[in-house]
């Protein structure tokens, strides 16, 4: 079967840092460009960074530039997103997700072909 199975989120206090993980099982991840995404209670998904099949390229949404960075390690078949300075405005749950190729970029929401379970991120003092 295959999935992705984030990991990392946790409680943290404002300015803290945190270091998410997305594991990809049953296929390779080597051709896909592997994404971020966050919701908060009562609002739409929306997407924090992506990162090349080769990890060439990058995004990140206005909102996390300077203080997230996206990397990923493709013989480990994981991908990471690491969050610095985090805000309480940064509390949601964090998905990864992943697609082949992709046809646009950044991928829009609904290109993804596989996506993780999510992971809950709380800053607050």
């Amino acid at each position: 079967q295959s999935q992705l199975v984030e990991s990392g989120g946790g409680l943290v206090q404002p300015g803290g840092s945190l270091r998410l993980s997305c594991a990809a099982s049953g296929f390779t991840l080597d051709h896909y460009i592997i994404g971020w995404f966050r919701q908060a209670p009562g609002k739409e998904r929306e997407g924090v960074s992506c990162i090349s099949s080769g990890g060439g390229s990058t995004y990140y949404a206005e909102f996390v530039k300077g203080r997230f960075t996206i990397s990923r390690d493709n013989a480990k078949n994981t991908g990471y997103l690491q969050m610095n300075s985090l805000k309480p405005e940064d509390t949601a749950v964090y998905y990864c997700a992943a697609v082949y190729l992709g046809s646009s970029w950044p991928p829009l929401l609904d290109e993804y072909d596989y996506w993780g379970q999510g992971t809950q991120v709380t800053v607050s003092s």
